[in-house]
Formats: structure tokens, sequence, C-alpha cells
């Protein structure tokens, strides 16, 4: 972050509002422009002894956005570092969260004129903040200029800490829901992780509970892949979105005849939401798989996996190797016998009955290891039993 140095016992704000105000009036003549100039300085000069900091931050950024387009780098931060201070001299965070308004509006009016250095100028203001709630505008508003000014490598780094941004700021759901959404989109537009991405749209979906009636129309553009969340159990009955919901259905419970079947009088739908079908088509094999190994107990025949993804019989073994490079299998293939034995498999969806199971095999181990105990505790008696039955006949 830029240092103001002062070299004049003139306050440094007030040596910006010279600046600024010089610049402004530059075309209008000396006879004009000092007067001017001379009553912006008398006018802030008035602020600061008053301590009317939102007043001055007013009346420095009326014209503090020439200096983008004259002004070299370098100096425009140096400006705006003075400007950006003003938060630090107010004790009233309503006041200090104006002063950022401002400050962010003049900042951000022109996203594609230098944004890397109007984002390095937010940060600079967010690093100056006390407020939790100041921080968190400011960070919007620099996701915001990120995504305008297309410079969201500048931004995506920070996603990592947002778990701890937001135990910082405390906002509410509202405000977490904006965040998620904006976080989404970015990633989205960037092509970056399809996994990250995916993790703040589940984060922004689940914001939302079945009591949200009037908030709910929101979510239909961006729901997918989450079909217990309310926000996109509501698209079941939309007229516009059923039949995305049933391809969502499709993909997470059911096999690839099912695809099939909606492709064939659903072909142009696909299309419309850049749908590939061989695309389609690859996942629902390992889908398929999926299904197979969770319902067959430990072993699959071979001629269960042909039939099920519709495959030759020379391509099972392919079908078997692309989902354990996925993870979604480990097993092995019994070649002479013609079946997958299975010994984990990836669940499809994690519900109700999923955690049922998994209640169940947790008090099974928590008994065979309590049995381990009381083995062990039951042996070491007998040991310590013998031993002192020897003690006793030696002596």
């Amino acid at each position: 972050m830029a240092t103001i140095v002062p070299t004049t016992e003139e306050d440094p704000a007030l040596s910006v509002v010279r600046f600024v105000s010089q610049l402004a009036w530059a075309d209008a003549g000396a006879e004009v422009a000092e007067p001017q100039v001379a009553r912006l300085c008398t006018e802030a000069q008035e602020c600061m002894v008053m301590g009317r900091w939102l007043d001055l931050a007013s009346l420095i950024l009326t014209s503090a956005d020439l200096v983008f387009s004259k002004v070299a780098d370098k100096d425009v931060e140096c400006i705006y570092t003075v400007i950006c201070n003003l938060v630090t001299k107010s004790e009233n965070p309503g006041e200090v969260l104006e002063i950022v308004k401002l400050v962010s509006s003049k900042v951000t009016q022109q996203p594609n004129e230098k944004p890397a250095l109007r984002l390095k100028i937010l940060f600079n203001l967010y690093n100056l903040l006390e407020d939790e709630y100041s921080c968190f505008y400011v960070y919007m508003k620099a996701l915001q200029l990120a995504a305008s000014g297309k410079v969201t490598e500048h931004v995506i780094p920070s996603f990592k800490k947002i778990d701890s941004f937001l135990k910082e700021w405390n906002i509410g759901v509202q405000d977490q829901r904006e965040l998620f959404l904006t976080i989404f989109n970015i990633l989205k537009e960037s092509k970056s992780s399809g996994k990250e991405s995916f993790n703040f749209l589940t984060k922004y979906l689940a914001t939302f509970s079945p009591e949200d009636d009037h908030a709910m129309g929101e979510t239909k553009e961006e729901a997918c892949d989450l079909l217990d969340m309310p926000a996109v159990a509501q698209l079941e009955n939309d007229s516009k979105y059923s039949l995305i919901h049933q391809l969502l259905n499709i993909f997470l419970t059911q096999r690839l005849d099912a695809y099939l079947d909606f492709e064939a009088a659903n072909s142009a739908l696909l299309k419309s939401y850049g749908l590939v079908h061989e695309d389609c088509i690859a996942k629902m094999r390992l889908m398929s798989l999926v299904d197979l190994a969770l319902s067959e107990s430990g072993q699959i025949p071979y001629a269960a996996i042909k039939d099920a993804l519709k495959v030759n019989d020379n391509e099972v073994e392919h079908w078997v190797v692309k989902a354990i490079t996925a993870k979604l299998l480990d097993c092995k293939m019994d070649q002479m016998n013609k079946v997958v034995i299975v010994s984990r498999c990836t669940e499809r969806m994690f519900g109700p009955q999923q955690w049922e199971y998994l209640r169940s095999k947790l008090a099974t181990w928590r008994g065979n290891i309590a049995n381990v105990i009381n083995t062990i505790q039951s042996n070491k008696i007998t040991e310590d039993a013998s031993q002192a039955m020897q003690s006793m006949t030696v002596r």
C-alpha cells in the first residue's frame, strides 16, 4: 500500500484538495481557476477543523475521477491513499461506511479504465478498515470491479479465505447469498476449478429454505445437481424448469436407459443448455456402474455391466478402469469368472438412508472394539492371576 510522506507543512488531505481542484479547473484560465481553488481549499480546511470527514471526502471526490486519465499510476495511488485514509479519522462507524461508499463508487465508476489499479486502491481501503460491514462492502465492490474490468485473477486467490472472512464480517444471510453467488459467477466465467465453483453454488443454494418463497425465484437459473435442496426441489413443479429437474433426477438416481429415453424426447432442450450428448452418456455410464456396485452386494457380473452401460464385451473392463481412475470404485476384476469384486463404492447421493447405514456401521465397529477391549482385559486378569499363583508356589 502506498504511504504518504509529507514534504511540506500542509496537511496531505489539503494538498490533495488543492491538486485535484487545480486539475479540474485547469482549462478555465488563471482568473477563474485560482478563486475556485482557493474556495475549495478553504472549505476543506473548515471540514478538517470541524471533523466533518464525510463532507471532506465528498469535496475531494467530486473531481477525483480525473486523476485516472491525467496522472501517472503511482501518483493516482498516492492521491487515493490520502482519500482512503479519511476512514481512520472518524470514530463513527456509520460515517465510515458512508465514506467507504463514496470512495468505492468513485473508484468503480469506470471499471474498464485501469481496472487493476482501481482494484489495488480498493484493497488499500479495505486494509485501513476496522468496521466489519465496511470491510464486506469494499470486498463486494472489489469483486464486482474485478468481474467488470476482466481482472478476476487478482481476486480469485482470496476465495480460499472466505470462511475466515465470514467469521470476521459476521454478515446476514442475504449478504452471504450475494457473496456466494458473485463468487460462483466469477469462477464460472473464468472457467476456474469446476469443483470450487460448484462448492460456492452449493453454499449459495444452501442459504434458502422452504419458507423463502419470495426469494426462490432467484435460484432457478443457478440451481443444478443439488436435488434435495429446497431451491432445487421447487423446480419440479415449475412449468419452465420441470424438465431440467427431471434430468437432474436422472443423473443423480437413475441409469443410462432412463437418460437415453429422456434425450430421445428432449434433444433440443439439452442443446439449448449446452449439454453434449456424448458427454452425458459417458457420465451416465459411470453413474450406472456406481449404481450397479451399490445394488449387487460386492460382485458385479460383466454381463450386468454390459447390459446397464450398453457397451460391447470388450469395453466392460475399459469402463471399470475409468470408474477406478475417477475414484468412484475400489475393485478388482476377476477375468476368469467375469465378475468385478467391489471393496468400496462412492455413494451417488448422501441422504437419510446413507446416514442410517453409516450409523449402523459405526455401532458395529464400536461393538467390535468393545469386545476386543473386554478380551484383552480378561486375558490380562488371567495372566495376572497366573503370575500370582506362580509367585505363591515359589515361596
